[in-house]
């Protein structure tokens, strides 16, 4: 996979990777990136499929470009968001933060586990997502335009006549408790959990879905960062160079996707994503254990 490489203390792989391996990976990263742009989170899941049945890179070290990749990627997909407000930061801040305790431990959880086990609950992880994108995808919450939310009042939090996020006690607790989920599962399998941030922002935290995009690619960056720095720490190896190339194809694909997304409204977005991840989910699932 890597024409030349040096070692690097921590687990760094500096090098080229061959020319075979390239294209695919810069494919592969366009495929990530322009989901992501689109929906915010969801597009990270196609990382490690990609890279271990298309690629041919072993699923623990497939997570670790995946975060890399996610991390890179969500960082210029965040500052854009920015430049059009689109970015809650304090609220981000919360599941950021909370999501930052909880990776380590998932990072560890994962180097626990058999790579084909791994890849069999990646696998049912990505159903439960689909099943609940589906479901989700006609919800009126999430058709409703931002203006409704900022002086709207949600089930679990609620906005003051600034559009300020009101920090009650209950509001704290259930975003630090997705914030601590999105952490383990960004660990455990290299996503950047936006399939729990964006819903949970929209739901509980009263925000149009723009603005849950643009602050959930904040909380990915801050969480993906924490979750690489926890694979370098477990002496995990990550070979930048096909990492490189994954980024070099998810960046530009993220800014394409960003602009299209703050042109789409959700559902048939959500369904076509969903039946996206079913047909991915079903050929890992056939791959590991009939070995099709």
């Amino acid at each position: 996979m890597i024409a030349s490489a040096m070692v690097l203390p921590g687990g760094l792989v500096i090098g080229l990777p061959d020319a075979a391996t390239v294209v695919p990976s810069v494919v592969a990263g366009i495929v990530v990136g322009l989901s992501l742009g689109l929906t915010g989170g969801g597009g990270a899941i196609f990382a490690v499929p990609l890279l271990v049945y298309w690629i041919g890179i072993d699923p623990k070290t497939a997570v670790s470009i995946s975060l890399v990749t996610v991390a890179a990627t969500a960082v210029v997909g965040a500052i854009d968001r920015w430049r059009y407000g689109q970015v809650e930061v304090r609220t981000g801040l919360l599941f950021a933060v909370a999501g930052m305790v909880t990776a380590p431990i998932g990072s560890w959880i994962g180097g626990q586990i058999p790579s084909q086990a791994l890849l069999t609950a990646f696998a049912a992880l990505m159903l439960l997502i689909a099943a609940r994108m589906w479901r989700k995808a006609s919800d009126t919450a999430e058709r409703m335009p931002a203006s409704v939310f900022a002086a709207g009042v949600g089930p679990t939090c609620s906005r003051d006549e600034l559009g300020q996020l009101r920090m009650t006690t209950r509001c704290f607790v259930l975003l630090t408790l997705v914030g601590l989920a999105v952490g383990l599962l960004s660990g455990l399998f290299g996503v950047g959990g936006g399939f729990l941030i964006v819903p949970a922002l929209v739901a509980f935290a009263t925000m149009g879905v723009p603005r849950a995009v643009g602050t959930s690619l904040f909380v990915i960056t801050l969480v993906g960062m924490s979750a690489v720095a926890s694979q370098l720490a477990a002496g995990r190896t990550i070979p930048m160079g096909i990492a490189g190339a994954f980024v070099a194809g998810s960046i530009p694909a993220l800014v394409a996707g960003s602009a299209i997304g703050r042109r789409l409204t959700g559902p048939t977005l959500a369904r076509a994503f969903a039946v996206a991840i079913v047909a991915v989910a079903t050929f890992m699932i056939a791959k590991t254990t009939v070995g099709f």
